[in-house]
């Protein structure tokens, strides 16, 4: 265990010392992508798509508040077997809301990431092209805090591997996604 601790406190300074000498530079990811033209253009197209769902759901909501109170203002005069239909159709279509709302999110999702990850790639190409001509090794994005460029020759992860005397393993297959 003691091996490991010194192991990893010796990895840490090594780390520490050797990105000290490289220069690392550092951008709002977020701020960028704020200030491209093509965001307005984006967040209207994303707030219309929402706006679309929305309406559907109202639509849906409307037609049950309908059925609802359709079902309780008759319901003295049903006979058995014809509430048991209303109430299933009442259930039935509180079901497609519930599906329809879990769908929406889904889909609005993936309409947002759909319009902005061109967006998101751009201002990363922009990012490493302008930190090759500057000549940084490592580029950050204050925002968040991550990593958005570095310089693939500062990778060690052959001579690291080569001091633990590990050599390629081939890498674990995927399991297999769940089935729903």
């Amino acid at each position: 265990m003691k091996k490991v601790v010194s192991f990893i406190a010796v990895a840490l300074i090594a780390f520490s010392t050797s990105v000290s000498a490289q220069k690392v530079a550092h951008i709002s990811l977020n701020d960028l992508l704020l200030l491209m033209p093509e965001r307005k253009k984006a967040e209207a197209d994303i707030q219309e798509y929402a706006k679309q769902l929305d309406n559907q759901l109202k639509s849906m909501s409307a037609e049950y508040e309908a059925k609802v109170g359709d079902y309780q203002a008759k319901e003295a005069m049903m006979t058995e077997p014809i509430k048991m239909d209303k109430q299933k159709e009442i259930a039935g279509l509180e079901d497609r809301i519930k599906e329809f709302q879990q769908t929406a999110q889904e889909s609005l999702q993936k309409k947002q990431n759909e319009l902005l990850e061109p967006m998101v790639n751009k201002a990363k190409k922009a990012v490493e092209d302008i930190a090759k001509e500057l000549g940084y090794k490592n580029v950050i994005d204050s925002s968040v805090g991550v990593l958005l460029y570095s310089d693939p020759a500062d990778d060690i992860m052959a001579q690291v591997k080569k001091k633990m005397g590990i050599t390629d393993v081939p890498s674990p297959s995927p399991s297999p996604a769940p089935k729903k």
